[in-house]
Protein backbone atom coordinates (compact mmCIF):
# COMPACT_ATOMS: atom_id res chain seq x y z
CA UNK A 1 0.00 0.00 0.00
CA UNK A 2 1.37 3.41 -0.91
CA UNK A 3 2.04 6.12 1.65
CA UNK A 4 -0.67 8.44 0.35
CA UNK A 5 -3.27 5.70 0.94
CA UNK A 6 -1.79 5.01 4.38
CA UNK A 7 -2.12 8.73 5.17
CA UNK A 8 -5.73 8.76 4.00
CA UNK A 9 -6.52 5.74 6.19
CA UNK A 10 -4.84 7.39 9.18
CA UNK A 11 -6.99 10.48 8.73
CA UNK A 12 -10.10 8.28 8.55
CA UNK A 13 -9.05 6.55 11.76
CA UNK A 14 -8.02 9.56 13.87
CA UNK A 15 -9.64 12.59 12.27
CA UNK A 16 -8.61 15.96 13.66
CA UNK A 17 -9.78 16.02 17.27
CA UNK A 18 -6.26 16.33 18.61
CA UNK A 19 -7.39 15.95 22.23
CA UNK A 20 -8.66 12.44 21.49
CA UNK A 21 -5.80 11.16 19.33
CA UNK A 22 -3.65 8.82 21.41
CA UNK A 23 -0.22 10.45 21.44
CA UNK A 24 1.53 7.22 22.41
CA UNK A 25 0.17 5.54 19.27
CA UNK A 26 1.41 8.38 17.05
CA UNK A 27 4.84 8.20 18.69
CA UNK A 28 4.92 4.44 18.16
CA UNK A 29 3.92 4.80 14.50
CA UNK A 30 6.60 7.45 13.89
CA UNK A 31 9.28 5.26 15.45
CA UNK A 32 8.09 2.30 13.38
CA UNK A 33 8.15 4.39 10.22
CA UNK A 34 11.65 5.70 10.94
CA UNK A 35 12.89 2.14 11.46
CA UNK A 36 11.15 0.70 8.40
CA UNK A 37 11.03 3.57 5.91
CA UNK A 38 10.95 2.37 2.31
CA UNK A 39 13.17 4.57 0.16
CA UNK A 40 11.58 5.80 -3.00
CA UNK A 41 8.13 6.02 -1.45
CA UNK A 42 6.20 9.19 -0.80
CA UNK A 43 6.83 10.95 2.49
CA UNK A 44 3.16 11.84 3.02
CA UNK A 45 2.52 9.26 5.74
CA UNK A 46 5.45 10.24 7.96
CA UNK A 47 4.66 13.92 7.37
CA UNK A 48 1.10 13.37 8.57
CA UNK A 49 2.33 11.47 11.63
CA UNK A 50 4.75 14.26 12.54
CA UNK A 51 2.03 16.84 11.93
CA UNK A 52 -0.29 14.97 14.26
CA UNK A 53 2.43 14.87 16.89
CA UNK A 54 3.00 18.60 16.47
CA UNK A 55 -0.70 19.34 16.84
CA UNK A 56 -1.08 17.22 20.00
CA UNK A 57 2.48 17.57 21.25
CA UNK A 58 4.76 19.69 23.31
CA UNK A 59 8.48 20.32 23.78
CA UNK A 60 9.05 16.69 24.73
CA UNK A 61 8.26 15.72 21.11
CA UNK A 62 10.88 17.91 19.44
CA UNK A 63 13.58 15.23 19.35
CA UNK A 64 11.33 12.66 17.67
CA UNK A 65 10.14 15.09 15.00
CA UNK A 66 13.77 16.13 14.40
CA UNK A 67 14.78 12.48 14.16
CA UNK A 68 12.14 11.89 11.47
CA UNK A 69 13.10 15.09 9.65
CA UNK A 70 16.86 14.61 9.62
CA UNK A 71 17.54 10.87 9.92
CA UNK A 72 15.64 9.28 7.04
CA UNK A 73 16.45 11.11 3.81
CA UNK A 74 16.34 14.53 2.21
CA UNK A 75 12.87 14.02 0.72
CA UNK A 76 11.39 13.29 4.13
CA UNK A 77 13.36 16.16 5.62
CA UNK A 78 11.80 18.56 3.14
CA UNK A 79 8.28 17.33 3.90
CA UNK A 80 8.46 17.78 7.67
CA UNK A 81 8.09 21.45 8.51
CA UNK A 82 10.92 23.01 10.51
CA UNK A 83 8.29 25.49 11.68
CA UNK A 84 6.68 22.67 13.71
CA UNK A 85 9.94 22.13 15.57
CA UNK A 86 10.60 25.81 16.13
CA UNK A 87 7.03 26.38 17.30
CA UNK A 88 7.30 23.58 19.85
CA UNK A 89 10.59 25.07 21.03
CA UNK A 90 9.12 28.52 21.59
CA UNK A 91 5.78 27.49 23.05
CA UNK A 92 3.75 28.27 19.94
CA UNK A 93 4.23 32.01 19.86
CA UNK A 94 4.88 33.98 16.71
CA UNK A 95 8.55 34.67 16.02
CA UNK A 96 8.86 36.81 12.91
CA UNK A 97 12.65 36.86 13.15
CA UNK A 98 12.72 33.08 12.63
CA UNK A 99 9.65 32.91 10.37
CA UNK A 100 7.50 31.03 12.86
CA UNK A 101 3.78 31.73 12.91
CA UNK A 102 1.49 31.33 15.91
CA UNK A 103 0.63 27.74 16.75
CA UNK A 104 -3.04 28.27 15.84
CA UNK A 105 -2.09 29.43 12.35
CA UNK A 106 0.21 26.46 11.80
CA UNK A 107 -2.48 24.02 12.92
CA UNK A 108 -5.05 25.77 10.69
CA UNK A 109 -2.74 25.24 7.67
CA UNK A 110 -2.29 21.58 8.63
CA UNK A 111 -6.06 21.14 8.84
CA UNK A 112 -6.62 22.92 5.53
CA UNK A 113 -4.09 20.69 3.79
CA UNK A 114 -5.39 17.41 5.19
CA UNK A 115 -9.13 18.03 5.72
CA UNK A 116 -10.02 16.98 2.15
CA UNK A 117 -7.06 14.68 1.60
CA UNK A 118 -8.01 11.88 -0.76
CA UNK A 119 -6.02 9.51 -2.86
CA UNK A 120 -6.85 8.53 -6.39
CA UNK A 121 -7.58 4.81 -6.05
CA UNK A 122 -6.27 4.05 -9.54
CA UNK A 123 -2.76 3.42 -8.20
Amino acid sequence: MNNEKRAEMLIEKYGFDFDSIPKHEIISLINEEIDNYQYGNSSEYIRLLCGYLYCIGDKSDIDLIKKAKYNINMDVGCMIDIEWIESLKNGGIEDTEHYVRQRDEIIADFLEYYSDFQVDDED
